[in-house]
């Protein structure tokens, strides 16, 4: 899909060259459609980086998708330039009157801290909350789904005893699901997490459905039976060099990490990953926008249901 993106974001010019079709604001403003709203609250670190990898994501249909970065007000971000948040993104106060067709809310290296101690963390209570009337269909990352799990459901998340780092093969429980057309019985996908929600607790919420799941791993997905928020563990947007990036930063800040599972060829972190993710996070992200957003959201997005507070 032709990603509508402001004319310098960053991110433009390296999916450019990737040959992804990227539609600037003043070549978007001469097509008469609807294009699909889309906000991103961004809560990683490496901000440009994760940029791109949605965006790369979501760039796989024939639809126009007007993206809008999104940044908490109550954290200040130690990684990226003012400039670049000043530039492409905005704050809660000003979006909390618009509605979106779709949300994703990314992961962010917070797990070992309890969710009251997030600094961000009543902000992102209202964010949350606020996506029950404004947002037709909400897509959490890693800890972001942990939070959402939290916040909408009471779901707890647990510790592990190591970080769990790798690929590691899943197995899909909804095959007829929508969200896994075109994908394989079995597929692969990153994770990078110190915590967990394991499929007993989410068996115990009736309003919860369990997507796939890992032997290794653990759950990979779970949505809501109305289809309004999907909550994913894995990192299926991930680089290539993304987890080894990460090992050789937690290597050189001695944490003594295990290597990524299933990842490093031969277990040898001099040698370049081969990818094997790669088609299934495709396949996820596109199947997630076109029918649980586009071919469900309303035309006029004023009009999103709202949903009945639990």
């Amino acid at each position: 899909m032709p990603i509508r993106v402001p004319d310098s974001l960053p991110a433009a010019g390296v999916l450019e060259s990737e040959n992804i079709f990227v539609m600037t604001q003043r070549r978007a403003l001469h097509q008469d459609i609807r294009p699909l709203n889309l906000l991103i609250l961004n809560l990683m670190p490496t901000k440009i980086v994760t940029e791109t990898q949605l965006l790369r994501k979501l760039s796989n249909t024939p639809l126009q998708v007007n993206v809008q970065l999104l940044q908490t007000r109550s954290h200040t971000s130690q990684n990226t330039d003012v400039a670049h948040l000043q530039s492409f993104y905005t704050t809660f106060d000003q979006v909390r009157d618009h509605q979106f067709d779709g949300m994703i809310i990314t992961g962010a290296p917070v797990e070992n801290l309890e969710f009251e101690e997030v600094d961000y963390w009543d902000e992102l209570c209202q964010i949350m909350d606020w996506t029950r009337t404004n947002v037709h269909s909400t897509f959490h990352i890693c800890w972001g789904a942990q939070a959402g799990l939290y916040h909408h459901y009471g779901v707890e998340k647990r510790t592990l005893p190591r970080k769990l780092s790798g690929v590691f093969e899943h197995t899909i429980i909804r095959k007829r699901s929508p969200l896994f057309r075109g994908f394989d019985d079995h597929f692969w996908a990153p994770h990078s997490r110190y915590t967990e929600v394991t499929m007993e607790q989410l068996l115990a919420k009736p309003e919860l459905e369990i997507l796939a799941l890992s032997h290794e791993a653990g759950v990979f997905g779970v949505k809501s039976a109305d289809n309004r928020r999907f909550f994913v563990f894995a990192h299926p947007e991930y680089d290539d060099d993304t987890l080894a990036l990460e090992y050789f930063r937690d290597v050189k800040r001695g944490l003594d990490p295990d290597l990524p599972a299933n990842y490093f060829p031969g277990g040898n972190p001099s040698l370049s990953p081969i990818v094997n993710w790669r088609s299934a996070g495709q396949l996820l992200y596109t199947n997630w926008l076109n029918y649980y957003v586009y071919q469900t959201t309303p035309y006029d997005p004023s009009e999103i249901p709202l949903e009945p507070q639990s």
